[in-house]
């Protein structure tokens, strides 16, 4: 099958957040699988090109039709870890991929449109007939708007659109502007609420909802986050749009690069380890701790690694520190700030306890720093506010690091609970709880120290347990080719 990935990201040349880690992973899985792959994203100034290799012009002279002109785009091809990338790269004086920043820009819907009108100009002149084009996020939502309405009456009928949403919380909202710039028109046919109109503000149009109006097949990064986006407020505003679409809509969860994340193969530890030989992972425990300075005990170690932003339960995770402190156990977080409110606000904490042996606060991203975490650690936090599928707990489970994760979103989906889950007993891999607040976070986190320090052959099958989970890419690579294998054929 020739399939085509269409995403503002890919790791590790492009890369934010999880969506660049799904196009690097799930690109890999289908390509060793015996499929023609290949990706196309924006050629960004700030780009990791040393990621690149044989970056070369595939298309010189690609003339992109643009608010009754034309932009005329380089399109360059090179190989990122073996996979095959394409990247846009236009020539006017917006600049549209050129502001040293991936995202955040006041005309981003803008740069988006522009970037999905061009990647389906360059499948169309160079000849590119995909059968699935796998869109991602609201800044590839028009693409299919623009193949349905256009592309599809110009030699591009038989291709078929996957739309995945990884973030419900940003969602591209735009005016009339956009529909003039793209060639779509017909503004009152484009704000029907059918169609592209947004559920919540009749004076604006929205990227994300016409990805899920107009695309064969939506999905989302988790089975229970798809349930959340229909039910709860987690949609952000598209749960009745979700509910009219809902026979093409479901959820399959992320899966984590188990070449990257292994501690039986992972060169940032200081000792390797598996199953079989667990016991080294204490090797790392006591590295981790002469890293930071801390006291060496039988303490157990609690962590959290990861961006600090409102998703991701800021409170709790202070209060956990705190917490953690108190019932005998140390505390290591290394956590990317996105503001500087929440800097300030782990600054703070950082200066609270700073002074203590059992504790270590690290404000910034350091790749090696965050294996060697997940490795020395006994337990990492995941208290987040919501959370459509999750890394962190999928990485702590593969390096026998005790999850204790709010029960949301993909969280829920991959972490079961010692004592609670209906979960068979081998499945079951860590704490939960359900109550936003530190009561809730409190309970589980006493559970999981008592385990431990009172229990300590049963906290070891845990660790076990979380260490013998597959949520590698295999099962969602199975899963999303029996997507497309459904849209093609429809």
């Amino acid at each position: 099958m020739y399939i085509v990935h269409v995403a503002s990201e890919c790791a590790p040349v492009a890369k934010v957040g999880g969506l660049a880690d799904v196009i690097f992973g799930l690109s890999w899985e289908h390509a060793i699988r015996g499929h023609d792959v290949e990706i196309i994203v924006p050629k960004y100034d700030c780009m990791r090109y040393d990621h690149v290799w044989g970056m070369s012009v595939s298309h010189s002279d690609l003339w992109v039709p643009w608010f009754g002109g034309s932009i005329n785009c380089t399109v360059w091809f090179g190989f990122v870890h073996g996979r095959k990338v394409f990247f846009i790269d236009p020539h006017s004086n917006d600049n549209f991929f050129n502001r040293r920043t991936f995202y955040g820009c006041h005309d981003d819907v803008m740069r988006y449109a522009f970037f999905c009108k061009a990647a389906l100009e360059f499948m169309l002149k160079s000849g590119k007939r995909p059968d699935v084009i796998h869109c991602h996020d609201w800044q590839t939502g028009l693409l299919p708007v623009l193949l349905a309405e256009v592309y599809q009456h110009h030699g591009m009928g038989a291709q078929r659109v996957c739309y995945t949403v990884h973030n419900f919380k940003h969602q591209g909202i735009f005016g009339r502007d956009i529909l003039d710039a793209t060639g779509l028109g017909r503004h009152d046919y484009y704000f029907s609420p059918t169609q592209l109109r947004d559920d919540h503000n009749a004076a604006v149009l929205n990227c994300m909802k016409g990805g899920i109006v107009y695309s064969n097949f939506v999905t989302t990064v988790s089975p229970k986050h798809a349930w959340e986006a229909r039910h709860t407020p987690q949609g952000h505003g598209l749960g009745g749009t979700l509910n009219a679409h809902q026979g093409k809509f479901g959820g399959i969860l992320n899966g984590v690069d188990y070449n990257t994340w292994n501690p039986e193969l992972d060169g940032f530890l200081p000792c390797r380890y598996g199953i079989e030989t667990l016991d080294d992972k204490y090797h790392n425990k006591d590295a981790l701790r002469d890293r930071f300075w801390l006291y060496k005990s039988d303490k157990p170690i609690i962590s959290y690694v990861g961006r600090l932003d409102d998703q991701k339960g800021l409170d709790l995770i202070c209060h956990a520190a705190h917490y953690a402190l108190s019932k005998g156990a140390q505390f290591v977080l290394l956590g990317s700030p996105s503001n500087n409110v929440i800097y300030n606000q782990f600054a703070h904490l950082r200066n609270q306890l700073g002074q203590s042996v059992d504790c270590h606060i690290e404000l910034g991203f350091n790749e090696e720093l965050s294996h060697l975490i997940y490795s020395g650690s006994d337990m990492m936090i995941v208290p987040s506010v919501f959370e459509p599928c999750g890394l962190s707990q999928l990485i702590a489970l593969r390096y026998g690091t005790v999850p204790i994760v709010r029960s949301v979103g993909g969280l829920a989906d991959t972490v079961f609970d010692k004592d609670h889950a209906h979960a068979d007993l081998s499945a079951r891999n860590g704490f939960t709880f359900n109550d936003l607040n530190n009561q809730g976070l409190e309970s589980a986190m006493n559970r999981a120290i008592s385990l431990y320090y009172d229990y300590p052959g049963h906290f070891r099958i845990l660790m076990a347990n979380g260490m013998r989970s597959d949520y590698s890419w295999n099962h969602p690579g199975t899963h999303y080719m029996n997507i497309y294998d459904l849209i093609r054929h429809k």
